[in-house]
């Protein structure tokens, strides 16, 4: 971070302290508890895990606490320390097939295999205040089918592929690159490109796939599948030689069925585009998706329109709130050094303007 001076050491402790006095509140108030912010502000803390590159609901708790709700400055802290952890290896990749599903619909087929399953969802909801919350009563809790429990089910695109609509995903050994650890690359390929899309901006990312819907992408998407739940995380132990379960995960991922009329190098058929966040997070993607899909325009042949969801260097260069806020915020620190200069500059070609035209009005205005 740029710092043109030093000093006022002083003054920064109070601003600190004045800090912690904030964001504490009204000591009469009893004070927030990490496990009511990680229970009650679920979808905050998800999105927090989601764009800090770090699953752990009680760590993305703290850092809301800690930034008095600032879900951006939540996402900094988290992805600073998260630089502070070993990595002891990596864990195979998990299994969305297998995924116990708490939520699962799809736009594109009524009848699935499985079912729709609505979950919690703000969908049908009607948008006015709920007043009985402010009176703290107890939630009525939902009713639950004796032994029911969340079932692995199959992926609605599958069933486009039996009869060869959608265009097959290709397959790959090799290890995709790793954002965390390696700065980014353009061109980048498509698994850098959905990491980079995974722990961007929620508002960025929705604002472009917004742009998308409305002709600056050429796609009209479906929602093929939208799905929330646990997955298995597993561990391949050498010494072992054989993989442990480390934990149970919550993702969303999404899956869109896009028009393709064809072009020279690829038949009509449906196409896809790809989103999976961290935690529930099922705005976030489905707008990954659908900016998944524009930036493949490429690989499809397709004609570049100049759209900005198209533009892989725009997006990727612009969807991270951490780079876009340290670059925004550094402007607000000490900068005299550089305006100086340029307000020496600016009374220099002032100067040659009269000079050269002589205007009274320039000469009084400058007196």
């Amino acid at each position: 971070m740029y710092v043109a001076v030093k000093g006022g050491e002083r003054a920064i402790e109070n601003a600190h302290a004045w800090l912690a006095e904030e964001r504490r509140g009204d000591p009469s108030v009893p004070e927030l508890a990490l496990d009511q912010i990680r229970e009650q502000l679920k979808l905050a803390v998800n999105r927090v895990m989601a764009e800090g590159s770090l699953y752990d609901p009680d760590l993305a708790a703290l850092a809301i606490k800690q930034s008095r709700g600032d879900l951006i400055e939540s996402i900094f802290l988290m992805r600073a320390y998260r630089t502070t952890l070993p990595r002891f290896g990596v864990s195979r990749p998990v299994d969305t097939a297998a995924m116990a599903c708490i939520r699962r619909i799809s736009a594109t087929f009524k009848d699935l295999p499985g079912g729709q399953i609505l979950g919690p969802t703000f969908d049908y909801t009607h948008r006015l205040l709920d007043f009985a919350l402010a009176a703290e009563g107890e939630a009525p809790r939902a009713p639950i089918t004796e032994g029911a429990e969340p079932a692995a089910v199959p992926h609605v695109t599958e069933f486009l592929n039996r009869d060869g609509l959608i265009q097959e995903e290709p397959h790959s050994d090799e290890t995709p690159g790793d954002l965390t650890r390696n700065p980014l690359e353009l061109p980048a390929n498509r698994p850098l490109r959905l990491q980079a899309l995974a722990r961007g901006d929620e508002g960025f990312v929705l604002s472009l796939a917004y742009s998308t819907q409305r002709g600056y992408g050429r796609t009209h998407a479906f929602v093929g599948e939208l799905r929330i739940g646990l997955v298995a995380v597993e561990y391949d132990v050498p010494e072992l030689g054989f993989a442990i379960h480390l934990a149970d995960i919550e993702l969303t991922e999404c899956e869109t069925v896009n028009q393709f009329k064809g072009s020279r190098s690829e038949p009509p058929q449906f196409t896809r585009g790809y989103g999976l966040v961290l935690g529930q997070s099922e705005r976030k993607s489905i707008s990954m998706s659908l900016v998944d899909r524009a930036l493949r325009w490429r690989e499809l042949g397709e004609d570049y329109i100049g759209a900005p969801a198209q533009d892989e260097e725009f997006v990727l260069s612009h969807c991270d709130n951490i780079q876009a806020t340290g670059f925004l915020e550094h402007i607000k620190l000490p900068h005299y050094v550089d305006f100086q200069a340029e307000l020496e500059l600016v009374r220099r070609l002032r100067a040659e303007a009269l000079e050269l035209t002589g205007a009274p009005a320039m000469k009084e205005a400058a007196e």
